[in-house]
């Protein structure tokens, strides 16, 4: 065997950040000095190759030299600590009104494929159907909800539901009774065509009228300008799976994509110095 050096192409501030929270969880915990395999900077290392992309999992293990079982438990514990410090939907709208963050917010929903699913639910319809199987993308997935500020950068992303379920349906259990009231004080939503009848203050493109018939000059002006200022809000997503390229897959359990989302975000906050959403 030949063996080799790589160099982990994050910060050295956010191994030790990631590290520290690590530390303060064994602490919570009262777990002996000593008694973890690896050492929270070590564990920091292991969880950030993993969302960087390092998705073979045995062979982390034998990278640090412990088993399989182990970086497992490693991994999943450092994902549950950063996702627990993400904002929580109210957080997140308060400091974007509170520092001037936003005039408006991005509504968007996006898919994140993984390939463990075996879950049936009834459609609309009435009839079974694959839960995790989006038809949109002709895959298996996790339908994730989330907001960004007007220049792209993430504030807040929603727990995940199955494939199958509508970008309106998700928004409307996680995110729109929220969004309702800021608007009410001046803070309105942007979002695309698939969240078109989502209520007051989230605005959406005019559909095209069936027929032949076209748009009024109007309703197109208003839908380029609303496209215009939406297109770098919907940069939030690409910012997330090409920085964490983990969430461009999941192979761990479908219901984990949430917290592994909202980890990714609490990375990216730190990197661009958004501390305060931090907790």
């Amino acid at each position: 065997m030949i063996t080799h050096r790589a160099m982990l192409d994050v910060s050295r501030a956010l191994v030790h950040h990631v590290a520290r929270s690590l530390r303060d969880e064994r602490r919570r915990v009262g777990t002996p000095k000593g008694s973890r395999a690896l050492t929270p900077f070590w564990q920091a290392v292991l969880i950030l190759r993993w969302f960087r992309g390092e998705c073979d999992i045995p062979k982390l293990g034998r990278d640090h030299h412990i088993s399989r079982v182990t970086a497992c438990r490693h991994i999943a514990e450092g994902i549950n600590v950063l996702a627990a410090q993400a904002p929580d939907l109210h957080e997140a709208l308060d400091h974007a009104q509170a520092e001037g963050l936003a005039y408006y917010v991005i509504l968007d929903g996006t898919l994140i494929p993984t390939d463990r699913c075996a879950e049936l639910t009834t459609s609309v319809k009435g009839e079974p159907i694959d839960a995790w199987y989006s038809g949109k993308a002709h895959r298996h997935a996790g339908n994730i909800q989330a907001l960004s500020a007007p220049g792209g950068r993430p504030l807040w992303i929603a727990d995940v539901e199955p494939g199958s379920v509508h970008d309106l349906t998700a928004a409307r259990a996680h995110v729109l009774g929220a969004l309702y009231a800021v608007a009410a004080t001046g803070l309105p939503t942007l979002a695309d065509s698939g969240y078109d009848g989502a209520g007051i203050g989230i605005h959406a493109p005019i559909k095209q009228p069936d027929g032949n018939q076209i748009l009024s000059p109007d309703n197109r002006t208003y839908n380029r300008l609303l496209r215009a200022l939406r297109c770098l809000g919907e940069r939030g997503f690409a910012l997330l799976k090409g920085r964490w390229r983990i969430l461009q897959h999941i192979t761990a359990s479908p219901s984990a994509i949430g917290d592994i989302a909202r980890a990714a975000l609490v990375l990216t906050h730190f990197e661009h110095n958004y501390l305060p959403a931090i907790r």
